[in-house]
């Protein structure tokens, strides 16, 4: 029935709280300061938007297909390509596994003290053993089926969302509300331009990572009133959101934090200081700091949850037993694929523990992990641009995109090479991302970092090319 179908407005919505969050801003605002405003304009326009369209004409020809990017692969190439699009879905949620736990000990320390102080004054190693015991504690209630954490952490989420959007509404007007000098003093044109070097091209794989995402909309496509008009519209309005969002965000931490001399704890704590200060702009105290801070610790205990779980699933229900071994799948009387937790706990652990015996400050150490979550989780973006060039450049049964409820470019060739740039533009992005950021250029540690940002991708995603070969033995 036509009543039952969303408009546009709702699927905007809809894939504006799936994209995006107030730690978007934070992060990037740490590695660019105010020149981050210029960056969102072209990330957004050059690469988001084209990036969002693709997914919606994905989402229209496969409307009947479950497995979201693995199914697309599968239609458009082989079933081996689809498995590894499966596989990198899954194995690039490890790094966000490690580092996720480090986030609710941040979160819990701003509940309780109101400042960081629980995570600075501890040796690193001794903080990620800690880091271990948090990330076992929940693998275990995951391996026992329990979902309440996860309801309860969708809420909090949702709600550190729009606390997200109101700290940027009530910064922003300050100045004039309560007399707020901002902290950076000089908001000259050179302040928000760019300087294209080497340094700056390693920050850019952070911008992706905040943009990337919206495929996971794609099933609604056919769910939306007039799909040809209403999807283009939807997305165009979610760039703008996610623009707004992000520039006004920047602009407000601009006035919070200087510029040209940013706090180096800003990633870990930037969200926490900010609320703590908008709290005393408005004579509020600690409250809002403190609200923040309890449902960014239930959020982030949800999305760790959600992540031992969902991709590891979709992976094995996704799966062909040619090139998953069988012994992988088995569940226990929960549903839960115990083999499968059981490799996850073990890449999980030694990604917690390595970096820390050559990473001694925590702030660096939690850095680092941010950093390695924005050059390996847009791994997974690259097979939707994969899929979208194989779709619209050499699929071997083209009814599919005649059938095609929306198309985002009707010539072939144009929309084959924007899928080309794009993909070409997350490979240089996450190959930039390597380069140990903020640290002291050719010490031990940066040639630690770099010997781990390079490493990681490359065992994750090699473990992979094992698993089949397994699969013809085993099976």
């Amino acid at each position: 029935m036509e009543t039952s179908k969303i408009n546009w407005r709702t699927l905007a919505m809809m894939g504006f709280t799936i994209v995006w969050g107030f730690g978007n801003v934070v992060t990037n605002y740490a590695n660019q300061g105010l020149t981050v405003v210029v960056s969102w304009i072209l990330i957004l326009s050059l690469y988001f938007l084209p990036y969002a369209l693709m997914v919606g004409e994905m989402g229209s020809v496969f409307d009947k297909e479950s497995g979201g990017v693995s199914s697309w692969i599968n239609s458009t190439y082989t079933p081996m390509l689809a498995y590894l699009a499966g596989w990198t879905y899954w194995v690039v949620h490890i790094p966000y596994l490690a580092q996720k736990p480090q986030s609710v000990l941040v979160a819990l320390s701003w509940v309780f003290f109101q400042d960081g102080s629980l995570v600075k004054d501890l040796d690193s190693l001794t903080l990620q053993l800690i880091v271990l015991l948090i990330f076992l504690i929940f693998l275990f209630l995951s391996l026992r089926g329990i979902n309440s954490l996860k309801k309860i952490g969708t809420l909090a989420g949702t709600s550190m969302f729009f606390m997200g959007i109101l700290y940027i509404l009530l910064t922003v007007t300050a100045p004039k509300i309560v007399g707020v000098t901002p902290a950076t003093t000089s908001w000259g044109f050179d302040t928000f331009i760019p300087k294209f070097d080497f340094t700056y091209f390693t920050t850019i794989s952070m911008l992706v990572f905040a943009v990337g995402g919206c495929e996971k909309i794609s099933p609604y496509v056919k769910d939306i009133k007039n799909p040809a008009k209403g999807f283009p519209k939807g997305m165009i309005a979610l760039a703008i959101m996610v623009g707004i969002s992000a520039l006004l965000g920047s602009y407000a931490m601009g006035i919070m934090f200087d510029s040209f001399n940013i706090p180096a704890d800003l990633k870990m704590n930037g969200q926490y200081y900010a609320f703590k200060m908008l709290g005393e702009y408005y004579g509020l105290g600690s409250s809002l700091v403190i609200l923040y801070a309890i449902a960014n610790t239930l959020g982030q205990i949800a999305a760790l949850m959600f992540s031992i779980d969902a991709p590891l699933k979709i992976l094995i229900g996704n799966g062909d037993s040619r090139f998953i071994p069988k012994y992988f799948t088995k569940t226990n009387r929960y549903g839960v694929p115990v083999n499968g937790y059981k490799l996850t706990t073990v890449l999980v652990t030694i990604l917690i523990i390595i970096p820390a015996l050559g990473i001694k400050n925590m702030n660096s150490l939690y850095n680092w992990l941010l950093d390695l979550n924005s050059i390996v989780m847009p791994l997974r973006y690259m097979w939707v641009f994969i899929a979208y060039i194989g779709l619209r450049g050499f699929i071997k049964n083209r009814s599919l995109t005649e059938n095609a409820t929306y198309k985002f470019i009707k010539n072939d060739k144009i929309a084959t090479l924007v899928g080309i740039a794009c993909l070409l533009f997350t490979a240089f992005a996450c190959s930039m991302g390597v380069f140990p950021k903020n640290i002291e250029t050719f010490t031990s540690e940066w040639f630690f970092q770099l010997s781990l940002n390079i490493a990681t991708p490359v065992v994750l995603i090699g473990l992979g090319f094992i698993f089949p070969k397994i699969a013809q033995k085993t099976n």
